[in-house]
C-alpha cells in the first residue's frame, strides 16, 4: 500500500518542465505573504477602522472592478508584449500598492487604491497561465496547472494560518508581508526565468508577424458559454474567502486565529490531494464530468451551511466538501480554456477566463454582502447553493449535448 501510494505521488509530480516548477516556486513565495485578501473584511470591519459589512463589500466589489480590468488589459499585453515582461511589472507594482494601501484610512482612498492593486496584481494571472501553457505539453498540461495551484494554494495556508495570528496584533502587517512576498517573487523572476522570457518573447513575434489576422476569442461563442457559467459558479465559490470569515466571526463567534487555520486546511487538502487525484482522473472522462460534479459539491457545502450554526469539528468537514469540489471543477475548468487556444491567442482566452473570476470578485462578495445585510446570513447560503445546482446541471447538460 504504502508502496503504491508512493508510486502514484511520483508519477503525478514527473515530466513536468523545468521552467513550470520555477514558475511554480516564485508563485509559492508570492502567495505565502498572502494575508490581506482572506482578512480585508474582518480588518474594515474591525473597531480601528469601524465600516459595515456593506461598506467592505463595496471594497471587494472594487477589489473585483480593478481585478476585471487589469485581466482584459494583462492579456492584451502578454499577446503583445509577452508574459515575462507582465508578470515581471505586475509584481513589482503589487508591491509598492500594498505598501501605501497599509496607510491609508479614508474609505474613497481604500476604494481607489484596493481598485489599482487589484488592477496590477490581476494582470498577472493571464501572463501567468499563458507562461503554464507555453512550458508544458499536452500530456502533462493538467498537472503543470495543478502544480501551480499547489504552490498558490500551498502559499494560502501558510499565509491564512500566519495571518490570523499576525491580524490579532496588527493588520497593517499583513499588507507589508504582502508587499514583501510580490518583491521577493518579482527578484526571483527576474534571476531564473529572464532568458526564457525571452526565448518566448522572439517565438511570439514570428508568430504574430506569420499571422497578420488572428481570430478573436469573442467568435468562440461555445467558450462565450463557458466563461458566464464559470462566472455564476466563481461568484458563489468566492465567498469562502469574503462574507464567510464575516460569518464565522460575527455568527459562530470563531476567532481569527481559528479562522485563518479552517482558510489554511483548505489550502493543505488540496497540497496533499490534488495532483495525484488529477493524475488519476485525467483523461479518464470529459472534462465538463468533474466540472458539473466538482461544482454540485459547492452548492452541497452552501446549502448544508444554511442548515444552522454548527461548531469548528462540523466547520473542518464542510471545508473538505467544498474543497474537494474545488478541486475537481478547477484545475478541469483551465484544461478546458486552454485547449480551445493557440500560441498566437492564448492570452486573449486566458484574459477573458481570468475576468470570469475578477468580474465574480466583484459581483460576489457585493450581492452576497448586501443579501446577508438585508435578510442574513442563512438566506445568502442558500441562494448560492441553489444557483450552483443550477450551474452543475448546465454543465451536465452541456457535456451530454456536447454543446461546449
Amino acid at each position: 500500500m504504502l508502496s503504491r501510494t508512493f508510486s502514484a505521488y511520483k508519477g503525478a509530480y514527473s515530466g513536468l518542465s523545468r521552467e513550470t516548477w520555477l514558475l511554480s516556486l516564485i508563485m509559492l513565495i508570492n502567495r505565502s505573504g498572502t494575508m490581506v485578501v482572506p482578512f480585508l473584511s474582518l480588518y474594515l470591519t474591525s473597531p480601528g477602522m469601524g465600516y459595515s459589512i456593506g461598506d467592505a463589500g463595496l471594497v471587494f466589489g472594487c477589489f473585483g472592478a480593478g481585478a476585471f480590468a487589469g485581466a482584459f488589459v494583462g492579456g492584451k499585453l502578454t499577446d503583445k508584449i509577452g508574459f515575462y515582461k507582465v508578470q515581471l511589472v505586475a509584481l513589482a507594482g503589487g508591491a509598492a500598492l500594498f505598501w501605501i494601501l497599509s496607510f491609508i484610512k479614508s474609505f474613497p482612498f481604500i476604494c481607489l487604491f484596493t481598485f489599482l492593486l487589484s488592477f496590477v496584481n490581476e494582470a498577472f494571472r493571464p501572463a501567468n497561465s499563458t507562461a503554464i501553457a507555453f512550458y508544458s505539453n499536452p500530456e502533462n498540461r493538467t498537472r503543470s496547472y495543478s502544480l501551480n495551484r499547489l504552490a498558490v494554494n500551498l502559499g494560502w495556508a501558510v499565509g491564512s494560518a500566519l495571518g490570523g495570528i499576525i491580524a490579532k496584533f496588527s493588520y497593517q502587517w499583513l499588507f507589508w508581508i504582502d508587499g514583501i512576498s510580490n518583491f521577493l517573487a518579482a527578484v526571483l523572476m527576474v534571476f531564473f526565468l529572464r532568458e526564457a522570457g525571452g526565448q518566448q518573447s522572439r517565438q511570439q513575434k514570428n508568430t504574430s508577424q506569420a499571422n497578420p489576422s488572428l481570430p478573436s476569442v469573442y467568435q468562440d461563442k461555445p467558450y462565450i458559454l463557458f466563461i458566464i457559467l464559470v462566472t455564476l459558479f466563481a461568484a458563489c465559490f468566492f465567498q469562502l474567502f469574503t462574507t464567510l470569515s464575516v460569518y464565522f466571526r460575527q455568527e459562530l463567534h470563531f476567532s481569527e486565529p481559528k479562522i485563518g487555520l479552517l482558510m489554511a486546511f483548505n489550502g493543505v487538502l488540496i497540497v496533499l490531494v490534488e495532483m495525484i487525484l488529477i493524475y488519476q482522473l485525467e483523461g479518464r472522462r470529459n472534462q465538463l464530468t468533474y466540472i458539473a460534479i466538482g461544482v454540485a459539491l459547492v452548492g452541497t457545502f452552501y446549502v448544508l451551511l444554511g442548515l444552522g450554526k454548527f461548531g469548528l469539528p462540523v466547520a473542518f468537514l464542510l471545508i473538505t466538501i467544498i474543497t474537494a469540489g474545488e478541486m475537481l471543477a478547477m484545475p478541469f475548468m483551465n484544461s478546458f480554456w486552454i485547449s480551445r487556444t493557440a500560441s498566437h491567442n492564448r492570452g486573449q482566452y486566458a484574459a477573458l477566463y481570468t475576468m470570469a473570476w475578477s468580474a465574480a470578485q466583484t459581483l460576489g462578495p457585493l450581492l452576497s454582502s448586501q443579501l446577508a445585510e438585508a435578510n442574513g446570513f442563512r438566506f445568502t447560503w442558500f441562494v448560492n447553493g441553489s444557483l450552483c445546482m443550477l450551474v452543475a446541471i448546465a454543465f451536465w447538460q452541456f457535456k451530454r449535448r456536447h454543446i461546449l
